[in-house]
């Protein structure tokens, strides 16, 4: 059951986000942020004014009540945009730079890997691979991936 939050948010007619303290205040413009977002992303999301200024702090999204979590989960969706590799089709060379070839659960696309220090260890299974244009893509589980992706994936690692 969802606590109350001490806050209102909606959208504007822009579609920005609009925050209303439990003082009144009114604050155009927020921003959710993660502070984990990879290894916790349903906990600890801060909601920042356009200067920076950290305005609420939000445990756990399943606290807040529908409207309130389905904004944010929407918000967040639009800003955080991290494919996650499925599958490791083909690598152009085993040296840097190469060309990725794999499957995300987005679709089929292509990369270019720059170097190996852009192919970062989150955890003991989790990998986040930076693409040349910045784009960063989540390899969750190394071990979930099929005999083939993971040869291919060791050569880097």
């Amino acid at each position: 059951m969802s606590q109350p939050i001490g806050f209102q948010l909606q959208r504007n007619a822009f579609g920005r986000l609009v925050l209303t303290g439990a003082d009144g205040n009114i604050h155009d413009g927020v921003v959710p942020v993660h502070a984990f977002p990879i290894t916790a992303p349903e906990e600890g999301i801060a909601l920042v004014s356009t200067d920076g200024h950290e305005l609420a702090w939000i445990d756990c999204l399943a606290d807040l009540p529908g409207e309130v979590r389905t904004l944010l989960e929407e918000e967040l969706a639009q800003r955080e945009f991290i494919p996650e590799i499925c599958r490791i089709r083909h690598v152009s060379s085993f040296a840097t730079p190469s060309t990725w070839q794999v499957e995300t659960d987005r679709g089929a696309t292509t990369f270019i890997l720059k170097g190996e220090d852009d192919i970062r260890r989150i955890s003991l299974s989790t990998l986040l691979i930076a693409d040349s244009h910045g784009i960063h893509f989540l390899l969750r589980d190394i071990h979930s991936l099929d005999k083939a992706s993971r040869k291919l994936l060791d050569r880097f690692l």
